[in-house]
């Protein structure tokens, strides 16, 4: 399948467990774009700091060593998976499994908040972003990484259904979980994205809202694919990026 070479970028910006990955992932596949999951790369800053010790038994950041340490921790993407998804790697070690875990949630928004790591990993995802074609999921990506996206959505949900989700998703792969430090862990994130000084989770003002309470994963996409439409038929660069 051959496509322009002026491809848009897609920011996806939201809340927890909206669903964000899910759908930047079907729509890299479906329009041969590369998925940047910046949630990740996040993720696996807090999980160099919880392995290397700046993350201490109690819970408490070493703010200090996490600065001397940040240009040092190397976070590269595998190859894209024909489901959309990428590796993670850190530092060379694969943390692709590890990095999904609630202890990692625990910390992840703390760690995101910290102005040497946003500057730090905002940097990396425009470079990684710098020639168009890619969808990029996060916090502030359409206000921040990428302000000129040439589609920008938020996606939504309410707190409870979110908090089944990620309680579902984490079920299946460890028993051992629990719906009410779940639902607390969400509350406990959106607080600090949203209240953060550096690269707060907010709507863009010119972010198309979706909510997807009562959407499954399919509607989404659909959705989000004729928004896509509508977004590349409006620039005439990118015309030929609708003939899907």
């Amino acid at each position: 399948m051959e496509h322009s070479q002026n491809k848009i970028t897609i920011a996806i910006d939201g809340y927890s467990s909206c669903g964000k990955s899910t759908l930047a992932k079907a729509l890299s596949k479906h329009l041969n774009y590369i998925f940047i999951d910046t949630g990740a790369m996040y993720r696996g800053v807090t999980y160099f700091a919880l392995k290397n010790g700046i993350i201490d038994s109690e819970g408490k950041i070493n703010q200090e060593q996490l600065e001397n340490e940040i240009e040092h921790i190397e976070l590269n993407f595998g190859e894209q998976e024909a489901n959309g998804s990428r590796a993670l790697f850190v530092n060379g070690v694969d943390a692709s499994e590890a990095i999904r875990s609630l202890e990692i949630s625990n910390y992840v928004s703390e760690i995101a908040a910290i102005e040497c790591v946003r500057t730090q990993l905002v940097k990396q995802q425009q470079v990684l972003g710098e020639n168009g074609g890619v969808v990029l999921d996060g916090r502030d990506i359409g206000t921040v990484v990428f302000p000129n996206a040439g589609l920008k959505l938020f996606i939504t949900a309410s707190p409870e259904i979110r908090a089944q989700r990620r309680y579902n998703e984490l079920k299946a792969k460890d028993s051992n979980v629990d719906l009410e430090a779940i639902r607390a862990n969400l509350k406990h994130r959106d607080l600090i994205d949203t209240t953060r000084k550096i690269g707060p989770l907010v709507q863009a003002t010119d972010a198309i809202v979706i909510d997807n309470s009562d959407l499954n994963q399919e509607e989404q996409f659909e959705l989000a694919l004729s928004y896509f439409y509508k977004a590349c038929q409006q620039n005439s660069n990118i015309a030929s990026d609708c003939n899907y």
